[in-house]
């Protein structure tokens, strides 16, 4: 059974999703829980807290931190093909979220962009961090780690942006499966000895 704070949290990503971080109040995602005002804020004091918990249980992060315990013996091409896979699949089911948050960001406060430039920088060092074990075990050649992450999320996400919130026409009819495999093949082919 979804707990209070399972429902809270439920109901503010989808008003954020919907209205943005701006436009939700605090009001509306306690009424879309099925509680008070009041309730809401004794599980997160303030609206920052809640989006900050809601980005953090909602992002890409948590996936990454299984994926990372899961692929340590996988070859090295299922496991970027694994990590490209969960990637793509959370920005989908995000899509409306992060289109939203896009059109806003540069009206946000400063601590709702804090939230934001630090869950992207956790998710980064995540994958230096695996890139680096890579690196000591032979696999992949001597790069910068954190630019090799930020490249492999990068490509990703800027075929995600084109194909899913700017629509263009020449992603549209990709096959996502022979693209994930074409971009690690090539992310591949850059970072082996």
């Amino acid at each position: 059974m979804e707990t209070t704070r399972e429902r809270i949290l439920r109901s503010a990503l989808k008003l954020f999703s919907e209205k943005g971080y701006l436009g939700a109040t605090t009001r509306e995602i306690a009424d879309e829980a099925g509680i008070a005002e009041v309730t809401l804020f004794r599980y997160f004091p303030s609206k920052e807290l809640l989006f900050e918990e809601v980005v953090n249980a909602y992002s890409f992060l948590p996936k990454l931190k299984v994926l990372i315990k899961e692929i340590g013996d996988k070859p090295y091409d299922e496991a970027l093909i694994l990590i490209a896979t969960e990637f793509l699949g959370i920005l989908n089911m995000r899509k409306d979220l992060i289109k939203i948050m896009h059109s806003e960001m540069q009206r946000y406060p400063d601590k709702i962009k804090k939230i934001h430039d630090a869950l992207i920088n956790d998710t980064l060092r995540m994958l230096t961090s695996y890139f680096e074990t890579l690196q000591k075990k032979g696999i992949v050649r001597r790069f910068n780690p954190e630019y090799g992450a930020r490249a492999f999320l990068g490509m990703f996400f800027s075929y995600f942006y084109a194909r899913e919130i700017k629509g263009l026409q020449g992603y549209k009819g990709d096959d996502m499966e022979m693209t994930i495999r074409s971009y690690v093949d090539i992310f591949i082919n850059g970072t082996r000895p």
